[in-house]
C-alpha cells in the first residue's frame, strides 16, 4: 500500500530540491562576497583632476581620417534587399493628373532607390558618398 502512496518521480523530486538548495546557497555566498568589496570610487576622498593638454584638431583629424572607411562601406549597401521580388514595397507606385498637365507619379522617386544595385549609384546619395570619400 505505501508503494502507491508515494510518487511517481522520486528521482526528479529530490533533483528539484538539491537544485534549489544549492542555488539558495550560491546566491547567500554571493551576497556575502558582495557585502566585503570595497566601493569602487570614493567620492568623498577624490580630488578633481585635469584633463591635461588636449589637442582638439588631432582628434578631428582622427575622425576625417576614418570617414572614408565609414562612407566606403555604407555606399557599398545594397539600398533596397526586397528589389526584384514580388514583395517590393517600392516597386508601386501612385499616380496623379491635373488638367492637362503631365500625370505625376510617386515611381519619379522610389524607381532610383527600388532599382539601386548600392547607396553610392542613387544619384544624390553617390554623389554624397563621394564627396566624403566613398567609392
Amino acid at each position: 500500500m505505501a508503494r502507491h502512496d508515494s510518487s511517481s518521480h522520486p528521482t526528479g523530486r529530490r533533483a528539484l530540491a538539491l537544485l534549489a538548495t544549492a542555488g539558495a546557497a550560491l546566491g547567500a555566498g554571493a551576497s556575502a562576497a558582495a557585502a566585503d568589496t570595497q566601493p569602487v570610487l570614493d567620492v568623498v576622498r577624490t580630488r578633481p583632476t585635469s584633463i591635461g593638454q588636449i589637442d582638439p584638431q588631432s582628434g578631428v583629424q582622427g575622425a576625417l581620417a576614418s570617414l572614408p572607411y565609414v562612407t566606403g562601406a555604407v555606399s557599398s549597401l545594397q539600398p533596397n534587399p526586397l528589389a526584384g521580388t514580388g514583395v517590393d514595397p517600392l516597386d508601386n507606385g501612385v499616380g496623379t493628373q491635373l488638367a492637362d498637365f503631365q500625370p505625376l507619379t510617386s515611381q519619379a522617386l522610389t524607381g532610383p532607390v527600388a532599382q539601386a544595385r548600392s547607396i553610392g549609384s542613387i544619384p544624390v546619395l553617390g554623389q554624397v558618398t563621394g564627396l566624403l570619400g566613398g567609392r
